[in-house]
């Protein structure tokens, strides 16, 4: 039986969503070991004056507690 835990992280980035989710995945991996799911809680645009400076990505990431 497993024992899992969640983190809650938020990722940005200039590109894309996906991009930002894709940090958010790479940035997680350093410091976690034994991931097994992400769930994106939601999406954002940070805006500068006017336009998309950047896109934003809640993440909740579940780990195996070793």
């Amino acid at each position: 039986m497993a024992v899992e835990r969640i983190t809650r992280i938020t990722a940005t980035s200039p590109k894309s969503f996906e991009h930002a989710l894709d940090e958010g995945l790479k940035r997680a991996n350093k410091t976690l070991r034994g991931l097994t799911r992400i769930d994106i809680l939601s999406h954002a645009v940070r805006l500068e004056q006017g336009k998309i400076k950047e896109y934003e990505v809640t993440l909740d990431i579940t780990f195996v507690l070793e």
